[in-house]
């Protein structure tokens, strides 16, 4: 049976209820979003919606206790828990575990993490020993009692492993590793993932693919094997099933505003530039000040022609983040595409101050004071564009600076 994460909140797709799958989803993206934002109380409020609209959905419960957390309100996060183990039983039980760490209660943080430990939704060691709501419990002798137990076996030990040598680049060791496990475990399910790892790590995305195809015939609605193969076909450069494999966890209720974002750029890279902006505004609706997303969408605007909106997009970056190199730059590139040299000269000066080191910028700088007629600063822009490794700016070095 897949594992599920609750990091990564999910939604089990049912017929019944007011509120249907995909309307599900967006309450949860939603809910995600504003919990990582700050605002914890906007998203009981959103979420008292939901799940005034689908009183089974378990997924629903678990994310408005994610929010009640992070409010600080431990009494009713216990009681939306308890509601989802109901539903869903053991769902929630590593969350609650998580609350009585946090309360600093051993006994009964250890009991419901026994529970994880022993369901279908068990966490990895590594996450366990690194979540902070353990911290006021780690101490304590029933913590203690509870690890000199052997909660892991070798298969799930060896893929610990794995994971935490890619994590630090260490590909030939995790290699090693892998090539234990399989000769214990061959063909089990952790020794083809793990094996699959390796090779994305190794950008060998053709076997990579091939072990995820296995894997998923048997298990085709696993979340982590499809985000692992969106991951791999995206790489591999068929960004076409890429943005199939993202639309299919979205359908299954997978609640990471991240594979919106993820779907958009494959789209992008397919030339289905509607579906990128929509996606692209879907991601500015959960984060309307997100940096990135800003800038994302103010290039798909660029690239699909409309300047001006590109422009709205790269000014209110601007305002939100006004210490930004990168932001200076996307707006200068719109102004200078559109020719507006001296509003491009501004924004690329203002990047140069806060990033000196980006050679693109002083060579459109340099393209941009030609235009004005300035070519002694031209060609000092063209110089230090060229001392910074661009050799592009030789050209124009060649044709503006030597007499």
């Amino acid at each position: 049976m897949m594992k599920k994460s609750l990091i990564v909140i999910i939604i089990y797709i049912t017929c019944s209820g007011i509120i249907l799958g995909q309307r599900s989803v967006d309450y949860l993206l939603k809910g995600k979003a504003l919990v990582e934002s700050g605002k914890p109380a906007e998203a009981v409020l959103l979420l008292n919606e939901a799940v005034a609209g689908s009183r089974e959905e378990s997924s629903l419960f678990l994310s408005r206790a994610e929010a009640y957390m992070a409010n600080g309100d431990y009494s009713m996060a216990i009681n939306d828990l308890n509601e989802a183990n109901r539903i869903s039983p053991a769902s929630a039980e590593y969350e609650l575990a998580r609350i009585w760490g946090l309360k600093g209660e051993a006994a009964t943080a250890v009991y419901h993490l026994e529970m994880n430990l022993k369901s279908p939704y068990k966490k990895a060691e590594k996450e366990i020993m690194l979540d902070p709501s353990f911290s006021l419990v780690e101490n304590k002798p029933e913590w203690r009692q509870f690890w000199k137990k052997e909660w892991y076996g070798k298969d799930e030990q060896s893929l610990s492993e794995i994971e935490f040598y890619l994590s630090k680049g260490n590909i030939a060791e995790a290699r090693r590793i892998h090539s234990d496990l399989i000769s214990e475990y061959q063909g089990s399910e952790r020794s083809i993932y793990s094996g699959a790892l390796v090779n994305m790590a190794e950008k060998n995305y053709p076997a990579a693919l091939k072990s995820l195809s296995q894997l998923l015939s048997e298990n085709p609605e696993n979340f982590k094997y499809l985000q692992l193969m969106a991951k791999a076909q995206e790489a591999s450069g068929n960004a076409a099933g890429a943005s199939t494999t993202y639309s299919r966890l979205l359908e299954l209720g997978v609640a990471e505003p991240e594979i919106i974002f993820s779907r958009a750029e494959c789209f992008r890279k397919t030339g289905e530039m509607n579906k990128a902006l929509a996606d692209a505004q879907r991601y500015l609706d959960l984060y309307p000040e997100s940096k990135k997303g800003l800038s994302f969408a103010g290039k798909l605007e660029a690239a699909s022609g409309d300047n001006l909106k590109a422009l709205e997009y790269f000014t209110e970056n601007l305002k939100l983040h006004p210490n930004d190199a990168g932001c200076y730059v996307d707006r200068a590139n719109s102004y200078f595409v559109s020719g507006s040299w001296d509003w491009a000269i501004n924004d690329y000066s203002m990047s140069l101050d806060l990033e000196p080191g980006n050679p693109e910028a002083w060579l459109n700088k340099g393209i941009s004071r030609i235009n004005k007629g300035n070519r002694e600063d031209a060609c000092h822009d063209f110089r230090k564009s060229f001392s910074l490794g661009n050799k592009r700016a030789a050209e124009f070095i060649s044709k503006y600076c030597i007499k």
